[in-house]
């Protein structure tokens, strides 16, 4: 990689997070939430994704590209879509023609849990703060289109799937996948991914869950648990934050 990219990407990073000016909250603080709600949703980030898990993605697909692993990248749960701009920006700064960017997302918001099966999930979702500051996490298309054209990124390269993962992955158009980024937050959501997208993955490509660390309002790691169990996938999961966690498909 050049210096120029190098330099281009980690600028990007910091714009995409709002950490030009200022510091992203740590996630183990205790005063998380509180500080959540001003650097994202009243802030100017593109992304809630912490500036390491933006180096572990770039990580990955520099590895995909580098060992010629096929496919392209998507993210499920794309919010502003700051991820995924920079999933783009990787492939324009490289010259990469041959590869797509999926954002998959309701730009409606987190869908309701079936608060019998997951309690956790319903409360949070129905909570003060989740429904009325957060907003269910919701980003319309426009906005998501407007912010990619915004960094010169809105081309045929960024594909969007609208509309809820139970409904557009089992269709979704993609062939093939070298890095699933999968940020739905709730078991069904992860489920939905897992279940409809992991037989597209190419042997050396990656699986990130952005939740699979969070134990207290989500089942994202009972959903990737039990589906690891059932397709008997024994691949290390790697630790890149104390919530975020990824493994590589064994060859």
């Amino acid at each position: 990689m050049t210096d120029a990219v190098h330099l281009y990407l980690n600028l990007l990073k910091r714009v995409l997070t709002g950490t030009l000016e200022a510091r992203e909250p740590d996630v183990d603080d205790w005063r998380f939430p509180t500080q959540f709600l001003d650097h994202y949703i009243r802030g100017t980030a593109y992304t809630m994704v912490p500036v390491v898990r933006l180096d572990n993605i770039e990580r990955c697909m520099n590895d995909v590209v580098a060992e010629g692993v096929p496919g392209d990248f998507i993210e499920t749960g794309v919010w502003r879509g700051g991820t995924t701009i920079f999933m783009r920006a990787f492939l324009a700064a490289r010259g990469i023609k041959d590869r797509k960017v999926w954002a998959a997302d309701s730009f409606q918001g987190l869908p309701e849990p079936d608060a019998e099966k997951f309690p956790n999930e319903a409360r949070a979702h129905a909570s003060k703060a989740m429904a009325g500051e957060f907003k269910h996490l919701a980003a319309s298309r426009p906005d998501v289109e407007q912010n990619f054209a915004r960094f010169g990124l809105l081309d045929d390269q960024v594909r969007f799937l609208e509309g809820w993962f139970k409904d557009t992955l089992p269709s979704a158009p993609v062939d093939r996948l070298a890095i699933m980024r999968l940020d739905g937050d709730y078991y069904e959501s992860t489920m939905d991914a897992l279940t409809n997208l992991y037989d597209k993955l190419s042997p050396g490509g990656y699986v990130v869950v952005d939740d699979y660390g969070e134990n207290e309002w989500t089942y994202c790691a009972k959903a990737v648990d039990e589906f690891r169990r059932a397709r008997g996938i024994t691949a290390e999961l790697v630790r890149v934050d104390s919530k975020c966690y990824f493994w590589r498909r064994e060859r």
